[in-house]
C-alpha cells in the first residue's frame, strides 16, 4: 500500500511548467493527497481560474505517478477557496528569488488601489530602488519591474490574497 507521504515526495519532482524551478508543491497548487483503497486522489487549485498551465500540471502529475506504477489516479481541480500566494512554500520563495523572480511581498499590490506600485526588492541586488514597467509580466500572475540600481529587468510574482 502506497503512503500519502510518498505521493507528496513524488509531487515535489513535478515542475511548474511556467516557473520550472518550482514544484507544484512549492507553488501550493497541490492542496491534498488522499489514498482510498488503491486509488490516489489529488486535489489541485489553479493560481487563478484561467491558468493555462493547469492541464499540463495535471498531465505531469499523472505521468510522474505512472513512472512509479501508480496508474489509478484521480486529479480534482477545485477553485474554492481561491489560491493565494500565502500557499507558496518558504522553499518556493527562495527558489523564485534565486531564479531571478521577485517573490511576492506580503501586501496587496497598491498599484491596483492607489496607482502606486508595490516597492519590490530586486532579486539580483536586493535594492528597493525599483520601478514597475508593466502590471503584467511573462504570465498574468507576474508584473514586470526594472531595478534602478543594477538596471536589470525582472518579473515579480504578484501577491494574491
Amino acid at each position: 500500500m502506497v503512503e500519502a507521504t510518498h505521493i507528496w515526495d513524488l509531487l515535489e519532482e513535478v515542475s511548474d511548467p511556467e516557473v520550472p524551478v518550482l514544484s507544484v508543491v512549492d507553488l501550493g497548487v497541490v492542496r491534498d493527497v488522499c489514498i482510498e483503497e488503491e486509488w490516489v486522489h489529488i486535489t489541485i487549485t489553479p493560481t487563478y481560474s484561467g491558468c493555462p498551465a493547469m492541464k499540463t500540471m495535471e498531465d505531469d502529475i499523472r505521468k510522474k505517478l505512472a513512472e512509479h506504477k501508480l496508474e489509478k489516479v484521480v486529479v480534482n481541480t477545485v477553485l474554492s477557496p481561491a489560491w493565494t500566494t500565502d500557499w507558496l512554500s518558504e522553499n518556493g520563495r527562495i527558489k523564485l528569488k534565486e531564479y531571478g523572480i521577485a517573490p511576492p511581498e506580503n501586501e496587496v499590490d497598491k498599484s491596483v488601489l492607489f496607482s502606486e506600485p508595490t516597492k519590490v526588492p530586486c532579486p539580483k541586488c536586493d535594492s528597493t530602488d525599483t520601478r514597475m514597467i508593466s502590471q503584467f509580466g511573462s504570465t498574468a500572475c507576474k508584473a514586470h519591474y526594472r531595478c534602478n540600481s543594477c538596471q536589470e529587468p525582472y518579473d515579480y510574482f504578484k501577491c494574491l490574497k
